[in-house]
């Protein structure tokens, strides 16, 4: 490359190669990390086809490659505000059709589904267990409805 070139830019439909970090971000600063691949292998992302939240993809565009930067996104930005009615309970028959009949599930697990037309996943985090064995799934993203930190280091732009 001559000193004249200049560095690729994310454009919206840019493949990337990153590292990112993505955190809570409270009154009292940063919070609960969720994920943080700085210091692991990087990420690859395809910009355009849902890989991400639309926010999330949007602060990348126009990054240059080896930028590196920190952004606030306000609370419900990133991933949306908390849906109350995403907050179900799972019968536990379901639950035996679904998976292990004999598992036990404990508030904080976090157990994948799959979609209605069996070709993903999403997960819920358990809330609690019900006397009947019915569990009581929050199908919310981890960050809805909050502030974050996301922090993203652009290595490579195709």
């Amino acid at each position: 490359m001559t000193a004249s070139a200049t560095l690729p830019v994310v454009q919206a439909d840019s493949f990337l190669t990153l590292h990112y970090r993505l955190a809570a971000l409270g009154p009292a600063g940063e919070g609960a990390q969720i994920i943080n691949t700085f210091a692991d292998k990087p990420a690859t992302l395809s910009l355009g086809t849902g890989e991400w939240s639309p926010a999330l993809e949007a602060r990348l565009l126009g990054l240059a490659e080896g930028s590196r930067t920190r952004f606030e996104l306000p609370a419900g930005e990133a991933f949306g505000p908390r849906n109350p009615d995403l907050l179900q309970w799972v019968a536990r028959k379901l639950l035996n059709e679904l998976g292990d009949p004999q598992e036990r599930y404990v508030p904080g697990d976090v157990v994948q589904f799959p979609t209605p037309n069996g070709q993903g996943q999403y997960a819920g985090a358990v809330l609690q267990v019900g006397a009947d064995g019915a569990v009581q799934f929050d199908f919310n993203h981890p960050l809805a409805g909050q502030a974050v930190v996301f922090e993203v280091q652009v290595i490579g732009v195709l």
